[in-house]
């Protein structure tokens, strides 16, 4: 009929054709990704990286001790260090055990006071060395043992150090040697001839010690110094400074009381 439009139907009468539309508030499904495997690769590239870096430290032969290096030594020679530290030339550099290396050098060599090992990469171990300074001699058997300032003995020589003073422990019957000890009393004096200023210490032949309360020096020239304790040792040293200075021809000294010294001889 004219004027009519007839209107295209899908196949149910009542909606036009065409794809439906989706209902409201449904999303479609995602594509599927495979993110497991994608894991599986990761952890096996990570694995074989491990492998590979555990083969270059341990098994390459890249990084491998090849050298070992000595540094800081005065008295003893870098050969005997060398030889007390016994690195492992050839061994991985990593598997290099610094702290059982610095533990061995200290036990073989007294004198050592304290070492640095450092892993120098690709091929080199360093030995850095701080040898043990004599503050004073024991005199035994014809020999010197060295004794450092806190009191530690170390190493035996046959020729006395130069200007090292001898330690003279005459404390056997002193009460102070019960309450103590020997090894206390050693200590002290030790510390007393250490912390002494160079000009002093320079002129110093022998420290005696008869007791702790009773430290003496004795000086070059027949010169002695009462000093007393190893107490306020700091104080007594500049006290007896400024004497050497003022009473240049006096021959004994007391500092016992550094802010009351005591000065005699001509």
């Amino acid at each position: 009929m004219a004027g009519q439009t007839t209107a295209r139907r899908g196949g149910n009468g009542l909606s036009p054709s065409g794809p439906s539309p989706e209902p409201a508030g449904r999303e479609r499904p995602r594509r599927w990704r495979p993110r497991g495997d994608r894991l599986v690769f990761w952890a096996l590239g990570l694995a074989l990286s491990a492998a590979g870096v555990f083969w270059f430290l341990y098994g390459s032969p890249w990084v491998r001790v090849e050298r070992v290096t000595v540094d800081g030594t005065g008295v003893l020679t870098p050969e005997q260090v060398r030889r007390a530290a016994a690195v492992p030339r050839g061994a991985p550099l990593v598997s290099v055990d610094t702290d059982a290396v610095a533990a061995r050098l200290r036990k073989k060599l007294p004198r050592i006071d304290s070492v640095e090992v450092v892993r120098s990469w690709p091929h080199e171990v360093g030995l850095k060395v701080t040898e043990r300074k004599p503050a004073v001699l024991i005199e035994k058997g014809g020999k010197f043992i060295e004794v450092d300032g806190e009191g530690v003995l170390f190493a035996t020589v046959s020729q006395p150090p130069k200007g090292v003073p001898l330690l003279e422990m005459d404390a056997a019957r002193s009460p102070s040697l019960r309450r103590f000890g020997a090894e206390r009393l050693r200590r002290e004096a030790a510390g007393v001839a250490a912390g002494l200023p160079a000009p002093i210490h320079r002129e110093t032949r022998a420290l005696v010690v008869r007791s702790y309360d009773s430290v003496t020096l004795e000086l070059t020239g027949g010169r002695t110094v009462v000093w007393g304790s190893p107490e306020r040792s700091e104080q007594k040293a500049g006290t007896l400074l400024a004497l050497l200075k003022s009473a240049r021809g006096a021959d004994h000294f007391d500092v016992s009381s550094p802010s009351a010294p005591a000065v005699s001889g001509s």
